[in-house]
């Protein structure tokens, strides 16, 4: 390992070229990683901008979008269950905006409580807006919308046929294939009736005494659910389902993750070209080692070791590089999740396309013979 590192050194004219490319391979890995999740956690961005511990809906909802109307009776079996403190409903509805210049935008009708303490969106919305969303027919959008929908805040504009007002902006809540638009339970329920009809809505949010026994508390609802036509989830377990639905069975999500594996491979075929150049330059270096009396089995072992060196230096420029451009991203309200884990798997799959570059390579290094040393 010593050695490798210092032959690395020596010779780090003839490696540059594969740090970079698996640097730029590794760049390339990180942002399409972060930009898959933070795409596809648009998807479950009203549940995990929420402060429920459980989230009650129609049976088998695979995604928050999907979600039917339940019956508003739910909420008395809610309150049966012991450790259930206070529960609230969550419509979920659709419209059309009418725009001034470019017709009709599809959007997302989400019918929140106003009161103080709400557990829906508390996250995003403060008590101001919230209590702006009690005039009637005031709706609330996100500030990456506005372009889209042509309107600025205190302004007007047409849902479903009926005027609405702006009353405010959140941040961070744009949607996935579509527009959020906010706005109360009972002009949720003006806009698009069919958001809650006699009384039914798309779910019930509730909190639980200790956040600890949520699923136990949701395992005794589903009992009564069964019967009822309803299913209790937690919190966590709705949102990975939801974002599992999108990433699995949604077009995108599986375009998504095809090219990510077409990127990894040509990561692996670029930094393997780059890499077997730089090998072949030390053709020599390795043939006065054989001279020396080193066998091939620790020729392969330097190889894969200025395999690692040189996947460790690439990791750390795509690191550098992916913080950067992330930043610039989140600036532009582009969505981007760079956790702890993206980067450490981003890393390890640096580290094995540069490793793998490097067992391609060793082919290469069987033309080590001594007898180079004399041409």
């Amino acid at each position: 390992m010593t050695l490798a590192l210092r032959s690395l050194r020596h010779g780090w004219r003839r490696f540059a070229p594969a740090v970079f490319a698996v640097g730029f391979s590794g760049l390339l890995v990180l942002l399409q990683a972060a930009v898959i999740l933070g795409i596809f956690s648009l998807s479950s961005i009203y549940v995990t901008r929420s402060t429920a511990d459980l989230w009650v809906g129609f049976p088998g909802v695979q995604s928050l979008d999907l979600g039917r109307p339940i019956s508003g009776q739910a909420e008395f079996f809610m309150r049966t269950q012991s450790g259930v403190g206070r529960i609230e409903p969550f419509l979920w509805g659709s419209g059309e905006w009418k725009t001034a210049n470019h017709g009709v935008v599809n959007v997302y009708l989400v019918g929140v409580d106003t009161q103080p303490g709400a557990m829906a969106l508390s996250n995003a919305l403060d008590q101001d807006l919230r209590a702006a969303l009690e005039t009637p027919d005031s709706v609330v959008i996100d500030a990456a919308d506005r372009r889209k929908l042509e309107v600025r805040v205190g302004g007007t504009a047409e849902i479903n046929g009926r005027r609405v007002r702006v009353a405010g902006l959140t941040y961070g809540l744009r949607g996935l294939g579509g527009v959020n638009v906010i706005s109360s339970l009972a002009t949720t329920r003006r806009l698009d009736p069919s958001s809650g009809p006699e009384g039914d809505v798309a779910y019930f949010l509730a909190r639980v005494a200790s956040p600890a026994a949520a699923k136990a508390v949701a395992a005794r609802l589903n009992i009564i659910g069964a019967r009822r036509g309803f299913e209790a989830l937690t919190a966590g377990g709705f949102a990975d389902r939801t974002t599992l639905y999108w990433l699995s069975e949604s077009g995108a999500g599986v375009a998504f993750i095809f090219g990510s594996i077409v990127a990894v491979l040509v990561a692996v075929v670029i930094t393997s070209q780059t890499l077997l150049a730089a090998v072949s330059g030390s053709i020599k270096e390795y043939a006065a080692l054989r001279a020396l009396g080193f066998s091939m089995s620790a020729l392969r072992t330097i190889v894969l070791a200025q395999s690692f060196w040189v996947g460790a230096c690439g990791m750390t420029i795509a690191a550098v590089l992916t913080a950067i451009l992330a930043v610039v991203a989140r600036a532009q309200n582009v969505p981007i999740i760079l956790s702890a884990e993206v980067m450490g798997f981003g890393s390890l799959i640096i580290l094995l396309v540069a490793l793998l570059s490097g067992v391609l390579a060793l082919r290469r290094v069987a033309q080590a013979d001594p007898a180079a040393l004399l041409l």
